[in-house]
């Protein structure tokens, strides 16, 4: 049975940093593509950052230098490094996790980010 667990939400100071990560159980993340979501209370889902498995990261323009995606192949999970946070980042972030050429693709269930003064 494959899982996907995230960890490291919370609430956080304007500036502040967190990071988040998505553990891995039943597949070896190695293999899939691996991407974080957000979606904001009465928003839409979007894109936030993802990297292959040639180790290539692609992030929205939103974050890009405040947040790094990166795998620690150990925990066989993907970490997400928030830094410079700011209220507009406010979200839940879900993992997804897809084999590249087929449909195989598992989601987690959300780890909610909250960053207020």
């Amino acid at each position: 049975q494959v899982q996907l667990v995230e960890s490291g939400g919370g609430s956080v100071q304007p500036g502040g940093s967190l990071r988040l990560s998505c553990v891995a159980s039943g597949i070896d993340l190695i293999l899939y593509s691996v991407g974080w979501y957000r979606q904001a209370p009465g928003k839409q889902r979007e894109f936030v950052a993802d990297i292959d498995t040639s180790d290539d990261t692609r992030y929205a323009d939103s974050v890009k230098g405040r947040f790094t995606i990166s795998r620690e192949n150990a925990k066989n999970s993907v970490a997400l490094q928030m830094n410079s946070l700011t209220p507009e980042d406010t979200a839940v972030y879900s993992c997804h996790v897809e084999l590249m050429g087929t449909v195989i693709e598992f989601w987690g269930q959300g780890t909610p980010v909250t960053v207020s003064s």
